[in-house]
């Protein structure tokens, strides 16, 4: 069964270390990155809506986002850059070999999100990735 994901999930899951909101949201994101790695040819359907993940924000105020144009502006980044299209459904794995080759290995990662407020995990995660 295919999961819903927004785009930019697919950055965030690259850099997740358990960090968080809050203990209930690092679980549930934990949780969520662990049902798609642990089967990494699961489907995912790209969307611009709320996925898995939104559930567990404090920024998801019953199913609307507190911050819908950053997310929104995140997500057709991600999505222009990788060549995808709201509504495509692809294996996890091959989506997440697209963040990594056509944003993160091609350094655009900072201009899609360095203004999200976890950025400073993220630059030393892909700064520790280039160094070592």
């Amino acid at each position: 069964m295919d999961m819903v994901l927004r785009p930019h999930h697919g950055m965030c899951f690259q850099f997740f270390e358990g960090k968080g909101y809050s203990a209930d949201f690092t679980d549930h994101m934990g949780r969520v990155i662990r049902e798609l790695t642990g089967d990494p040819n699961r489907p995912v359907t790209l969307t611009l809506g709320p996925d898995p993940v939104c559930e567990g924000c404090p920024n998801n105020r019953n199913g609307v986002c507190d911050t819908p144009e950053k997310v929104r502006r995140y997500d057709a980044a991600v999505l222009r850059l990788c060549g995808l299209r709201a509504g495509d459904s692809l294996p996890y794995q091959a989506f997440a070999a697209l963040v990594e080759q056509r944003i993160l290995e091609a350094g655009r990662r900072d201009e899609i999100c360095g203004d999200c407020c976890w950025d400073a995990i993220c630059r030393k995660k892909l700064e520790e990735r280039s160094n070592g």
